[in-house]
């Protein structure tokens, strides 16, 4: 027997429309799957967009997302001419999207497509409960499915940070997030930006939220990290970020107001400079 089709949703959303960002290096065995899994869990409220950032992979992950785009008319390849990272790759597909929300998708399949309805309900769950809206939902991930060394040192590392940075997140690693697309593009760019989202968005004055989610074991593909790698450099990273909170101060979003003269008394500005 046919499923039923998915009921409509019982009112606006301050989510208006929302596109799936997918940051990938070499990663063709997982394209087809995680994008039925994306459909599949998003039937209620889909995508305006599934974009797949090809960061400059060797093997047929481009091939493998313009195969699903036959499928899928909504999905969308943008291509890197190198590896740039996967802070690139998000803010690529955010720049590349129409949709005024992003969802950050990790492209190796550890993230459940299935927890994106999550992220958005927590944002209705916000606006109904009469508490600001927030700017970013941040994923947490309730059991992780990593090598017990990988686990240790995500401990470590969010410890450090929460403690020198004060986001009060621990778990910033977890490539599952909604954010606004004009809050995520007016963030100070650079290198692992992806990692420190929950800080610089508070850093900048807009409120933050997180979300129980689900992480699996990777099925396909290899991981393109070591612990070392990422330590160093987020360690590195760690201080510049601490540097940047040190030294942003702006009056927080929603405590600016912009005041212009009635058109009446600007015509008459106007007429007395021209006399």
């Amino acid at each position: 027997m046919p499923s039923a089709p998915p009921s409509p949703r019982a009112a606006p959303s301050p989510v208006e429309a929302f596109a799936v960002v997918v940051p990938a290096h070499n990663e063709a065995e997982n394209v087809g799957p995680l994008i039925e899994e994306i459909f599949a869990g998003t039937a209620a409220f889909p995508p305006r967009e599934v974009i797949f950032v090809d960061d400059g992979s060797s093997d047929a992950t481009a091939a493998e997302v313009l195969k699903a785009a036959g499928r899928h008319p909504e999905v969308v390849l943008v291509r890197h001419n190198g590896r740039f990272g996967q802070s690139a790759g998000v803010r690529s597909g955010a720049e590349a999207a129409t949709a005024p929300w992003i969802v950050t998708l990790d492209g190796d399949g550890q993230n459940d497509p299935a927890d994106i309805p999550a992220l958005i309900a927590e944002v209705e769950g916000a606006v109904a409960a009469g508490r600001p809206l927030p700017a970013l939902v941040a994923g947490l991930r309730r059991k992780r499915r990593d090598t017990l060394s990988k686990r240790l040192a995500s401990r470590f590392a969010n410890g450090l940070r929460s403690r020198l940075l004060g986001d009060n997140c621990p778990d910033t690693g977890c490539g599952l997030k909604l954010i606004r697309r004009d809050v995520l593009l007016g963030l100070p760019y650079f290198n692992a930006l992806h990692r420190f989202l929950p800080a610089l968005v508070q850093i900048h004055g807009w409120p933050m939220a997180m979300a129980p989610v689900n992480h699996r074991p990777r099925e396909r593909g290899t991981t393109k990290y070591t612990n070392w790698q990422r330590g160093l450099v987020g360690l590195f990273d760690l201080f510049g970020v601490l540097w940047l909170k040190k030294r942003t101060r702006r009056p927080e979003p929603g405590r600016i107001t912009v005041e212009r003269a009635e058109p009446a008394a600007a015509d008459r500005m106007t007429g007395a400079q021209t006399r």
